[in-house]
């Protein structure tokens, strides 16, 4: 069996305009509809619904690898990150501030190229400690001849799975170099398709010793942030993926599997970008609930600890509010806890939820 990059026009992809034409023209014009309603939200709002969609592609381009990030931590990584004032932040850890200056620089910087020595910072950024668990790897640099063969394996051992076996060490300069000239170039195709494309022949090459998922994942956010012109993130690609993630490696394989024409690759990449918008919507729906929420209660005099829980609960709290959990989160007494929450049950801001008893758990009035 031959893998797409031994080919020997590799890696001269194709694909069929015609198949493509009405997705490519949905994606397009749902990606204009999107940002044209989110300018009309107002700055406040409109910086609200790019933190949450920057904590989401965060949180789940990790997620996709296994990896389950703090949502606070990153969240208010991002807000320090982008000079927004928000209530409640906390300390984040390395890797958690290393993702998102990942994350942030190619969204954020989407117009600089992208360059050798900016993928190994990004790479530097994701592995702060030298080691990927307890692994050491090779940081800020291709993966060498010594690392063997880089393979993507699943099952137990002794009766793996190899699905894909990435291009010999010694061929990473030349095809990076490349990749790297052909992402910068003025090629005449669809940004959105150029982000598509980038994302699979990044991840085939397979530069890094690990991280490479994540930073394909970057690199296809800063071409679709290029085709908008705009830093301003309102949909998570990533997020759409995870819910997908079976479907993602099913494709990723059979295309890495197959030969240049990646037509298929293309129509799975515009239907899932297609859905991603659909998660905007609910992002968006988030955003205004807030606004109404704290609308409603402008001259409502609060502590900062009930403005924080509160905060968390309009954010997407998991799971129910108990008054234990209201004094683990506000760092506070059991006594002090109970006191906040009566005092916001008074106001009519929270309601008991129908189980009582020990169990008895709070949620926000809907306004």
């Amino acid at each position: 069996m031959s893998y797409i990059h031994e080919h020997k026009d590799w890696p001269a992809f194709r694909w069929s305009q015609e198949r493509l034409a009405d997705r490519l023209a949905s994606v397009r014009h749902r990606q204009g509809r999107l940002i044209g309603r989110m300018e009309g939200l107002g700055f406040r709002l409109r910086a609200e619904a790019v933190l949450q969609t920057l904590t989401e592609e965060v949180l789940k381009s990790s997620e996709i690898e296994g990896e389950l990030l703090d949502k606070e931590q990153v969240r208010s990584s991002i807000a320090r990150r982008l000079g927004m004032d928000v209530a409640g932040l906390v300390p984040a850890d390395r890797d958690v501030e290393g993702v998102v200056e990942m994350m942030l620089d190619a969204t954020q910087n989407y117009t600089a190229p992208l360059t050798k020595e900016r993928l190994f910072a990004w790479h530097a950024a994701l592995f702060p400690t030298g080691r990927s668990g307890m692994r050491k790897i090779a940081v800020g640099a291709w993966r060498t001849l010594a690392t063997g063969p880089m393979q993507v394996v699943s099952g137990p051992i002794g009766r793996e799975q190899v699905h894909f076996e990435a291009p010999n060490a010694a061929r990473i300069e030349k095809e990076m170099r490349a990749f790297l000239a052909w992402f910068e170039a003025g090629v005449a195709i669809d940004p959105v398709i150029k982000a598509a494309v980038a994302h699979l022949w990044f991840v085939t090459i397979h530069p890094f010793e690990d991280g490479n998922g994540r930073i394909a994942r970057a690199v296809a956010d800063l071409a679709l942030t290029r085709s908008e012109d705009t830093p301003q993130r309102f949909y998570s690609m990533s997020a759409q993926i995870r819910l997908e993630r079976n479907a993602y490696y099913n494709i990723l394989e059979a295309t890495q599997k197959g030969g240049l024409d990646i037509t298929a690759w293309l129509e799975w990449f515009l239907d899932c970008l297609n859905r991603a918008f659909d998660g905007a919507e609910t992002i968006l729906a988030s955003v205004l609930r807030k606004a109404r929420f704290w609308d409603a209660y402008a001259g409502t005099p609060l502590n900062d600890r009930q403005r924080a829980i509160i905060n968390r609960l309009l954010d997407g709290f998991e799971g129910k509010l108990t008054s234990s959990k209201w004094a683990k989160l506000a760092k506070c007494s059991q006594d002090t806890a109970l006191r906040d929450i009566d005092d916001l049950l008074q106001r009519g801001m929270l309601v008991k939820d129908a189980a009582g008893g020990r169990s008895t758990s709070y949620s926000l009035r809907e306004v």
